[in-house]
């Protein structure tokens, strides 16, 4: 009779899990199109019914984030429900079809879907240029009161397209030799900026374009550390272990997942029989053999549960890992946006530091990765990830690795500084050279 209710309670939640699957598409464009209203309230609100500015001046720029972290937050939703429902109806086949009229699920007239995807096009037409805001466009700036062959430094991420393009462009005399020398072409194109009307508005624009790269950036840094944290805590916690703890019983278990954790056993068993025997030589007592014994096999009992324990704890880190991975990867491949942003924030402030500095991160990053001493701890490392999942530390492997990867990322650190450093910065390189040696 418990069978039989446990089953019915089974096939109702499939029943119901089938159902809002067949509803799918239906969610997603509703959740899509309130998002969509929900931007054209602030419009119609704030903005008399235009676009949400960051520019405007009618607000304070606390006002303007307030309203552009809305904005952000539902065209996310927007276009996580756009793709969900085209997802959903592609897999929707002809049998779904059929259960969704069987079932008496009433699906969207035509003509309402098409209604609201116009509608959600024309809210979201108005900031696909978003992003261009905020990530930093490969333009050439003009010299200000820079030389000019210090401009190819500053413009790390100039492609080379446009390089050759510049390249091949036909010069004249006067371009390549010059009637007057460049530094006075330079103050004249300082004294334009600053006689500039509209200089202060874009200093204050490119101070606030700057900021929210800024806040976008080491938001990003911490969701990208917190996120998986969390991710392996809580799944540890309520979802794996749970899970394991109920198929693994912790009485019929296997104590021991490799030969390391027996040896380590024994050895400590080993050891505290020693201690016993020790202690009663001190005291001059002569213990029962049965009372030792007893001793013994409760400390074996305390040891097993302990490895026990630690067993089933390196299993859980597996698949909690794995989990993480996955929160991590799903993080990346939602926030493009967010990683164009973090590209260009990690540019400006590597190729911002001065000579000695970049000199002193690259030789601080080889020597620890890649320099006498870092064998030792990449043993360190690899074996804590053995014993972390519960693997026996393979001591061949260990040293395989130590042999091949160091090296390689010492290649790819000598081609780096040859192929982009040298070339962006080479008195960098040359810094380098000198202090390295």
């Amino acid at each position: 009779m418990n069978n039989s209710g446990l089953g019915q309670k089974i096939y109702s939640f499939l029943w119901s899990a089938y159902e809002r699957y067949l509803r799918t598409p239906e969610r997603s464009l509703n959740k899509a199109y309130d998002a969509a209203l929900k931007i054209k309230k602030i419009e119609n609100e704030h903005f008399n019914g235009n676009k949400i500015d960051s520019n405007s001046t009618v607000y304070s720029s606390s006002v303007i984030d307030y309203f552009e972290a809305d904005l952000k937050k539902e065209l996310k939703i927007i276009r996580m429900r756009l793709t969900e429902f085209r997802a959903s109806r592609y897999f929707l086949s002809e049998p779904n079809q059929k259960a969704i009229r069987k079932l008496g699920i009433e699906s969207l007239d035509p003509s309402i879907i098409l209604e609201k995807l116009r509608f959600i096009d024309g809210v979201i037409a108005k900031y696909n240029n978003l992003d261009e805001e905020i990530i930093p466009q490969n333009r050439v700036a003009k010299p200000i009161d820079v030389p000019a062959k210090s401009i190819v430094i500053q413009q790390p991420r100039q492609p080379d397209i446009l390089r050759k393009k510049v390249d091949n462009v036909p010069k004249g005399k006067t371009d390549t030799t010059g009637v007057l020398p460049r530094s006075i072409f330079n103050t004249i194109n300082r004294l334009q900026a600053e006689l500039d009307p509209q200089a202060e508005e874009n200093v204050v624009q490119n101070f606030r374009t700057a900021q929210k790269r800024t806040i976008i950036s080491v938001r990003f840094i911490l969701l990208l550390i917190i996120v998986p944290i969390l991710t392996h805590q809580l799944s540890k916690a309520f979802l794996v272990g749970p899970i394991i703890d109920h198929v693994r019983e912790p009485e019929q278990a296997v104590v021991f997942l490799n030969e390391e954790m027996e040896e380590e056993a024994l050895l400590e068993l080993q050891r505290f029989e020693e201690k016993i025997k020790f202690e009663n030589l001190l005291t001059n007592a002569s213990p029962p053999i049965e009372n030792i014994e007893i001793q013994l096999r409760e400390k074996a009992e305390e040891i097993a549960g302990e490895f026990r324990r630690e067993s089933a704890n390196a299993l859980k880190n597996v698949f909690a890992d794995i989990l993480s991975v996955v929160a991590f990867v799903f993080l990346l491949l939602m926030s493009k946006r967010e990683i164009a942003v973090l590209k260009g924030f990690f540019d400006n402030i590597v190729y911002g530091l001065s000579d000695s500095a970049k000199a002193f991160i690259i030789i601080l990053f080889t020597d620890i990765f890649v320099g006498f001493h870092s064998p030792h701890g990449w043993e360190v490392i690899l074996e804590g990830v053995s014993r972390h999942w519960g693997l026996p530390a393979n001591h061949d492997f260990i040293f395989l690795f130590i042999a091949t990867f160091p090296v390689i990322l010492d290649t790819i650190f000598k081609y780096w500084i040859f192929r982009y450093l040298n070339r962006i910065s080479p008195s960098a390189v040359a810094t380098y050279r000198n202090m390295n040696e």
